[in-house]
């Protein structure tokens, strides 16, 4: 009889609503019939909580008990939740009893060796449904567990999901979502964006990426260190007084994602910079229409997928800075993410401007992409373009044009 696989783990309080919302993730976004297997589950803790939460019908969901809890005490607080939870829960003894499932979540932090580690992802690969998603949490400094997670995930990466830092969490936890084998593409397609870590919450519908956050900080620090050193002095007035405009920048607004599979939607806010058919061998041979949009000091910078695909290739080209509102932005530094499609190759391309010196892209190769999700950012002044199969999709913007990252169509599939 196999129980909880055994690997040191951390006490269950240490996995907060934030961190079991990450851990969980990959459950909640499904929008199709989806099974979770939940290892290492404690009747009161939290990440159980969000997996019952996250429930859909169709969706069902196991858990095996981990070292905090029993069968009875997890069956008992299952029955409580209602029929309709009970339903669709099932409390098995231990893993001999469980089905493979389409998401293994780890219920409590991995704490032990590099060793325990990889015997965890032994136990639990035969678990693992084809394009399944395997999610578990590691203390976020450094260490052994930590580096041992880290190589874990890279051997992972090829085929997705990512790596989340919980900062609000006691203790800080790094959450990693590996797939071990490729998912089908038209999955994206039935994904809702997925919840990221990296976007902090102000209100309902404003958020500050995790960047903005470490931008004020610096400047506020900054602020402190100019009125400690010459106290009679205003001069600390100025990186203060910056810090609310620097993480303004950074800011992350909920949008309304169109539903119309057909619609393509911009990737960034911004002006339209041009609409024109070409052809990008670095894509493949055929001819691709490209919409690219400028992105002013004063628009959003959170970058968001055009069309739901699985992350094919991601590569950066070296180049310069120049002004990103002009032709030699052409010959600037691009990051590229193509995306396999039910409609064919797409591709989004990062431009840094003559400001923007950073490009953030958070979307691993093999990683699925649901229309509309948060998946990078550029600092400051910059541009997007979006590369489109031109002789399946059409052009719904023109050159001038105000687009809405995430919200305004700008083109649509026509087969």
């Amino acid at each position: 009889m196999t129980a909880f696989p055994t690997v040191s783990v951390a006490p269950v309080p240490g996995v907060g609503d934030r961190a079991a919302r990450a851990l969980t993730a990959e459950f909640a976004r499904q929008n199709a019939a989806t099974s979770a297997l939940l290892v290492g589950a404690d009747h009161s803790s939290a990440v159980v909580a969000a997996a019952v939460e996250a429930l859909l019908p169709g969706d069902t969901l196991t858990l095996v008990p981990g070292v905090n809890s029993s069968t009875d005490l997890l069956r008992g607080h299952i029955t409580g939740l209602g029929s309709w939870v009970a339903d669709r829960v099932k409390v098995v003894e231990s893993l001999d009893e469980a089905q493979p499932a389409d998401v293994v979540i780890v219920g409590e932090p991995l704490t032990g060796t590099a060793e325990e580690a990889r015997t965890l992802i032994d136990q639990l690969g035969k678990y693992l449904a084809d394009g399944a998603v395997l999610s578990l949490a590691a203390p976020a400094g450094p260490g052994r567990t930590q580096g041992a997670a880290a190589e874990l995930f890279r051997q992972g990466a090829l085929f997705g999901v990512g790596s989340d830092l919980v900062v609000r969490n006691q203790p800080p936890l790094r959450v990693h979502k590996l797939r071990f084998s490729p998912a089908e593409v038209s999955t994206a397609a039935t994904l809702a964006p997925a919840f990221r870590t990296s976007s902090v919450p102000l209100t309902r519908t404003m958020h500050i990426d995790s960047n903005g956050v470490a931008a004020a900080g610096i400047t506020l620090g900054l602020a402190a260190l100019a009125r400690r050193a010459r106290p009679q002095s205003k001069l600390w007035l100025v990186p203060a007084l910056l810090a609310a405009p620097v993480a303004a920048f950074f800011r992350d607004p909920e949008r309304d994602v169109p539903t119309d599979p057909a619609a393509v939607i911009s990737a960034a806010d911004g002006k339209v910079l041009s609409v024109e058919r070409m052809r990008d061998e670095r894509f493949g041979p055929d001819e691709f229409l490209r919409i690219a949009v400028f992105l002013s000091v004063f628009d959003v910078h959170v970058n968001r997928a055009p069309v739901a695909g699985r992350v094919a290739d991601y590569f950066v080209e070296e180049g310069g800075y120049a002004n990103a509102a002009t032709a030699a932005a052409e010959h600037n530094v691009a990051a590229y993410t193509v995306l396999d499609t039910e409609h064919g190759t797409v591709a989004i391309a990062q431009r840094t401007g003559l400001i923007a010196r950073r490009i953030v892209q958070r979307a691993p190769v093999g990683t699925l992409l649901a229309k509309g999700e948060r998946y990078g950012l550029i600092r400051f002044g910059s541009r997007t373009d979006v590369y489109l199969p031109a002789d399946r999709a059409e052009s719904l913007v023109s050159v001038g044009e105000r687009v809405v990252g995430g919200s305004t169509v700008i083109a649509r599939f026509t087969s």
